[in-house]
């Protein structure tokens, strides 16, 4: 019974007993023991290894060539973990990558005409964890290690590429229009600080056509005109705002294509961003061969498809609408294409590497509608001719001035990998051969599915974030989670006696809960994550303080035992409830605008917000009535 303030009491709420449901508590435990299946992996995590295989295709390892490689490491004064042999391929095990990188180094150097070595790291979950979907949380570059790379991109290739098109289509034009030109150029006009197309006509009502045709075409471009000692010149040169929009669109398609790249490489948690006016920084959390990420990540490759010329021999002289390469994988072999492409690597909307009926590598290519029409279009007229796969990357040198100073020159280097005979009229489904192994075909198959880029890019800056600093970092930030919570349980047990035992335990399980959360669903743990799961553990335990606040009220009002503790939960969870929605809009804001350090912030700080009210609320509302519950109570301790 409770006091009123008319005769002294007030009627009890209740049962003096207090209940839990079955299904309740059923649903609970079930939660909780997921939660624990989950959070398993978390103990065993991925271990580094050095992958040994043969030097040649097919060649396997011995278990000879192992005990050498193991001395050798020994010798060294390197500690192998643990060695292995199956199928002819060796994996040497470390306890930490600076081991592994050491007996990588040394074995590339003393063993190469021997071994090949490779980096990986190798998971160690059991088997019949990872079949349920077990796996441990991934980690970030702060806390694992990787590589930051500062990429440049060449602004000047983009809008060089760019004056090139505009020409190519003057050409086109002009040819069918029979407006025969003396000769033209284009690039940087270095007197007029801009970028510009020239053709040059030595007949005024030729020149005054084609001046014609490019005021009605090229709205957007300056098209001026000239005469120079009887020559007539007619120019298109770009304006100011089209040359930074092109910049702009240049890096805006860079970085798309850069992201795709980096998802296709399978990267956790990377980060590709914009920095200045053509720059574009890109993090790698875990990855060790920094080789071939730099490889793929700045390599500007795409594919024309062209018609062969024919009637063009590959040693004569070829026509201006024709040109000579070589062939990929025969350096003495050439052949003579169109200019003309019929379709480009651009118009690619997914490829695929595999192997043909011979075993040869292949790419299977599935262009979009555009190109699969043009295809149609150009190969139906051609059937008996020859159509080629002209590869075309991109690269950059540095190359000294007459001034003693440097300059960056974009090349393209071209070659052709595949020319086959037109059978039948060919839709917007390819299967090109003709590459030298399947690793190749891989790399060109990924290149085309995420897209070319639009600029070439060199290296600025490569820098790698050592083991031993994330291992630092680990370490404090479990120091400050272990502190932190540690001082939290000592605070409860002293304030709330029986009850803060209980709010320990709950907060151990939310933890508990956290933790499986964010390896169910591949979120990548950051510094600013761990403080976020510092956060948490203060904000599970503020649930508490009101609910266990409350009841001390309700006590203190007179009310009995029981009644208290059901209104201590009963009427602080809507407080509870309105504290931590508040909170948890700001966490998904956060994640929304944020970026690399603050959305790792912010994602763990929304899982434990949710964790934080279930374990406060639900967990030790359960775990109250395990210890008070089934009997009838006449006094609590808190």
């Amino acid at each position: 019974m409770m006091k009123d303030s008319a005769n002294g009491t007030r009627p009890s709420m209740g049962s003096n007993i207090l209940e839990y449901g079955l299904g309740k508590t059923i649903i609970l435990l079930s939660i909780l023991f997921f939660g624990a299946l989950y959070a398993l992996p978390n103990l065993y995590p991925d271990v580094p290894v050095v992958q040994v295989s043969g030097i040649n295709a097919g060649e396997e390892v011995t278990a000879q060539t192992m005990g050498l490689v193991e001395q050798t490491l020994a010798d060294a004064n390197i500690a192998v973990a643990d060695l292995e042999l199956e199928n002819g391929k060796g994996v040497l095990i470390f306890d930490n990558t600076e081991e592994q990188l050491r007996a990588r180094d040394l074995l590339a150097k003393t063993m190469n005409r021997q071994i090949l070595v490779g980096l990986n790291l190798m998971p160690t979950t059991p088997q019949w964890l990872a079949k349920l979907g077990g796996k441990p949380m991934s980690l970030g570059l702060d806390l694992q290690g990787g590589v930051h790379f500062l990429l440049e991109v060449d602004l000047d290739s983009a809008i060089a590429s760019r004056v090139d098109a505009y020409r190519e289509e003057a050409r086109e034009a002009f040819r069918q229009d029979k407006l025969y030109y003396k000769s033209q150029k284009s690039g940087f006009n270095d007197s007029e600080d801009a970028w510009e197309v020239a053709f040059t006509f030595d007949k005024k009502d030729l020149h005054q056509q084609a001046l014609a045709w490019a005021k009605k075409t090229y709205v957007d471009l300056d098209v001026l005109t000239s005469e120079v000692r009887n020559n007539f010149i007619l120019t298109l040169r770009l304006r100011e705002g089209s040359v930074k929009t092109i910049g702009d669109d240049a890096l805006k398609q860079n970085l798309t294509t850069l992201r795709n790249r980096v998802n296709e490489l399978g990267v956790a948690e990377p980060l590709v961003q914009r920095q200045g006016a053509s720059r574009i920084v890109v993090e790698l959390p875990g990855v060790q061969d920094t080789t071939e990420a730099s490889r793929i990540i700045g390599k500007t490759a795409n594919l024309d498809f062209r018609l062969v010329n024919m009637d063009a021999s590959p040693l004569s002289r070829v026509d201006m609408d024709s040109e000579r390469f070589s062939f990929r994988s025969e350096e003495n072999r050439s052949t003579v294409l169109y200019r003309r492409v019929i379709t480009t690597g651009d118009q690619v909307l997914d490829a695929h590497s595999g192997i043909d009926q011979q075993g040869l590598p292949q790419v299977s290519i599935v262009l979009d509608s555009q190109g699969g029409k043009r295809m149609m279009n150009s190969t139906k007229g051609n059937i008996g001719n020859d159509m080629a796969v002209l590869f075309i990357e991109q690269k950059s040198d540095l190359v000294a001035q007459p001034d003693g100073s440097t300059k960056r020159v974009s090349r393209s280097e071209t070659s052709v990998i595949n020319q086959a005979t037109i059978k039948d009229v060919l839709g917007n489904r390819f299967v090109i051969t003709g590459l030298d192994s399947r690793a190749e075909a891989a790399e060109l198959a990924l290149l085309l599915r995420s897209g070319a880029l639009a600029a070439p890019m060199y290296l600025v800056e490569e820098s790698t974030i050592g083991p031993s600093l994330g291992r630092e970092n680990i370490e404090a930030g479990l120091s400050s989670a272990i502190i932190g919570m540690l001082a939290v349980m000592v605070f409860m047990m002293i304030f709330y006696k029986v009850f803060g035992f209980i709010a320990n335990v709950a907060l151990m399980l939310n933890l508990l809960l956290l933790i499986a959360a964010l390896s169910m669903f591949s979120a990548t743990l950051t510094l600013p994550g761990i403080a976020g799961i510092v956060l948490t553990v203060g904000m599970a335990v503020d649930a508490n303080v009101l609910i266990f606040a409350r009841i001390k009220e309700e006590l203190q009002n007179g009310l009995a035992p029981v009644d208290a503790v059901r209104a201590g939960y009963d009427r602080a969870f809507i407080t509870i409830f309105d504290a931590n929605v508040t909170t948890f809009v700001v966490a998904i804001i956060l994640f929304l605008i944020g970026s690399g350090p603050v959305k790792g912030f912010a994602v763990t700080l929304s899982i434990g917000i949710l964790t934080s009210m279930f374990t406060a609320v639900a967990v030790s509302r359960m775990l109250v009535t395990w210890v008070y519950g089934r009997r009838p109570i006449d006094k609590i301790w808190i």
